[in-house]
């Protein structure tokens, strides 16, 4: 069966975590005559999901289907940092707390339990991930306002923009997206289908992918 990108949408996401990393497969995905398939899932089902971006909305066309090999790829929260949810300010802790309070949970420990998945997270998709108890003793980074809370679930917080934990790829600040994407190009599909999407696109990735390999670089 062909690999399927599932993009989880939750209410309070942030719209250019999955529309970058969106454009970015359905290009890779249009260069080798649409291998790829794209689905916007959400753990309800078909419903459409209001963002935490000036009211944007997009449809769920499927419920977030953990046995579909291929990738899963969970967002972070738009919205604002500070404010007392008492007085009914959804900020992005609480938008990403919530998320782990729904069915999503248990179908992403499912995804993550599936060998022919990989489970990608942009900014606090990570920390969503990391909150809900499913990235203890794993390798990730966020946004970089959240890394001391990623620390703090028993993940190891990498400072990188990408890093690559096998079966789990997370990546930090919005923007970072991009540079996943581009990465689980290159992981399906090689570098030349990479390098093709980069051209189209007009971006380079920046950064070094981190990985658990390698020397480990010692103290000046």
């Amino acid at each position: 069966m062909p690999p399927i990108a599932q993009f989880v949408l939750f209410d309070g996401f942030d719209p250019l975590d999955v529309v970058a990393p969106f454009e970015v497969l359905s290009a890779g995905s249009d260069f080798i005559g649409g291998e790829l398939g794209l689905r916007l899932v959400s753990a309800e089902g078909e419903r459409t999901v209001r963002s935490g971006t000036a009211g944007i909305e997009l449809r769920a066309t499927a419920r977030l289907d953990p046995e579909l090999p291929g990738v899963v790829i969970v967002p972070g929260a738009s919205g604002p940092i500070e404010g007392d949810p008492d007085d009914g300010v959804e900020t992005i802790p609480v938008l990403l707390a919530r998320l782990g309070q729904t069915d999503a949970v248990p179908l992403l420990r499912r995804a993550l339990d599936n060998d022919d998945i990989t489970v990608a997270a942009v900014c606090g998709g990570s920390l969503a991930l990391a909150m809900a108890g499913l990235l203890e003793g794993r390798n990730a980074v966020t946004h970089t306002l959240g890394m001391d809370v990623l620390d703090a679930t028993g993940v190891t917080a990498i400072g990188a923009r990408v890093v690559d934990d096998g079966d789990l790829v997370t990546a930090g600040g919005v923007t970072s997206g991009l540079d996943l994407a581009l990465h689980l190009l290159e992981r399906l599909y090689g570098p030349q289908v990479a390098l093709a999407v980069e051209r189209l696109f007009q971006y380079e990735r920046r950064g070094i992918v981190w990985r658990a390999s390698g020397r480990v670089p010692q103290p000046y």
